[in-house]
């Protein structure tokens, strides 16, 4: 894959995640939040199971869970922890308050994470313009945030 092809599908799937909380909020005002959450999902789920039953390996490949490294195996619930705080908070924040804060959640935690080659990803070196771009990222943060 080309850098420009994930750099738009990266685009294209945050544009996903920036829908998904406050769809998600609303469906928690009609169930209750972690009742949203669940059904979420659950739907995710369905969805996934439905595709990767048809791609290569099939449904089959999910018996070599166990190949993996215990921490490999907590993504579900980091991503059932993030819908239910969206659920919640994108209510107080709106859309691009939530989405601005879990964009610089998410850039800080990536450069600690390459910084010092934790969770099988190798090791980069953090420059300058690194930094630079948290502490600016940081700021818009408190500018999209505040009232």
């Amino acid at each position: 894959m080309t850098r420009g092809l994930a750099v738009l599908l990266g685009v294209g799937a945050g544009c996903l995640v920036g829908m998904q909380a406050p769809i998600n909020s609303r469906l928690g005002k009609a169930l209750g939040d972690v009742q949203a959450a669940t059904f979420s999902f659950l739907v995710g789920t369905a969805a996934l199971l439905l595709v990767a039953a048809f791609v290569r390996g099939g449904l089959g490949n999910l018996g070599h869970v166990g190949r993996a490294p215990w921490w490999a195996l907590v993504g579900g619930l980091l991503g059932a922890v993030f819908v239910t705080v969206a659920i919640v908070t994108v209510r107080t924040l709106g859309a691009s308050g939530f989405t601005a804060a879990v964009i610089a959640g998410q850039l800080m935690i990536s450069v600690v994470i390459d910084r010092f080659g934790l969770l099988g990803v190798a090791k980069q070196h953090i420059g300058t313009s690194r930094v630079i771009g948290l502490v600016l990222l940081i700021a818009g943060v408190v500018l999209v945030v505040r009232k």
